[in-house]
């Protein structure tokens, strides 16, 4: 019984369950890839809050050696300097507003097209998901935005930047949708409820994983938007973070440290908003891959 072990154990040794040198060697240049992609995407991040820290004598190298001394009083001067306070707020409005505006018309229209399945609803899912690779005519845009009269308006800017994130948006939700069993809708229908009440208590709350992904992707890219705001927002009031950080720059173009400064306080939104969601992303845009 006991020397019939080793015999049993070595019958049941497969090679194949060994890491091969070539799997090892290919994980090996994986990792020293996406390190080496991180250190380059980490790179102007730490260049700019070096700068920021610095006097305006030592910023005007752009060098990555670290200040001997931290001039802590640049981002204060730079909140009073390029109005940053009112920038900040008009990006929160911009931001947040286009961004629930276009994850609810996404999450309805991607839910209706889904369920029904007419060549009418399947033409339509198609031209709507042509938005995310047609590019935009800016001309046939502006006399759409001055017959409308949404040009320099707090209004348009948020219709149009909700108009831009539906195609993506829709796409994404609708592949999630095709997950969801088509069970719940037939049980809620005979239990009575309404479609209103069928979209709103039963598959709504369902969505929170691919709806938070669209949400969080949505509000990154309105937040670092800078063409829509440049042409359509003459107002300089009306200025989101972006278009402040540029006309910041304009005055003060040679004081590398107050620049530095406006930009990490344009960024830090951004990094908070993404650390914050970072695993609902990952999540969301694996959820419903299966099916879509």
């Amino acid at each position: 019984m006991t020397k019939g072990r080793p015999l049993t154990a070595l019958a049941s040794f497969r090679p194949g369950r060994l890491p091969t040198a070539k799997k090892v060697g290919q994980q090996g240049f994986n990792h020293v890839l996406a390190i080496l992609i991180c250190l380059v995407m980490y790179a102007p991040v730490h260049l700019v809050v070096v700068n920021s820290l610095k006097d305006r004598t030592d910023a005007r190298s752009m060098s990555i050696q670290r200040p001997t001394t931290l001039h802590w009083d640049n981002y204060s001067t730079v909140i009073e300097q390029a109005n940053l306070e009112q920038a900040f707020l008009n990006s929160i409005l911009y931001a947040s507003s286009s961004t629930v505006l276009s994850i609810i018309l996404a999450a309805m229209a991607a839910y209706v097209m889904s369920r029904n399945k007419t060549p009418l609803n399947r033409f339509l899912y198609f031209f709507i998901i042509m938005g995310i690779a047609m590019p935009i005519n800016f001309f046939t845009l502006t006399k759409v935005m001055q017959i409308t009269h949404l040009i320099n308006t707090q209004i348009g800017i948020i219709v149009l930047y909700a108009a831009t994130q539906l195609p993506f948006n829709t796409f994404l939700i609708y592949g999630f949708v095709e997950s969801l069993p088509r069970e719940l809708d037939e049980a809620a229908i005979v239990d009575g409820a309404g479609p209103l009440r069928l979209y709103f208590k039963v598959i709504f709350p369902l969505l929170t994983p691919v709806l938070v992904t669209a949400a969080l992707l949505s509000f990154l890219d309105i937040w670092n938007n800078f063409i829509f705001p440049l042409y359509y927002l003459n107002d300089s009031s009306k200025w989101p973070m972006p278009l402040a950080v540029y006309n910041f720059f304009g005055q003060f173009e040679s004081y590398w440290n107050l620049v530095s400064a406006d930009i990490v306080l344009t960024i830090l939104p951004v990094i908070a908003v993404y650390l914050l969601g970072q695993r609902f992303i990952v999540s969301g845009m694996t959820a419903g891959s299966v099916k879509g």
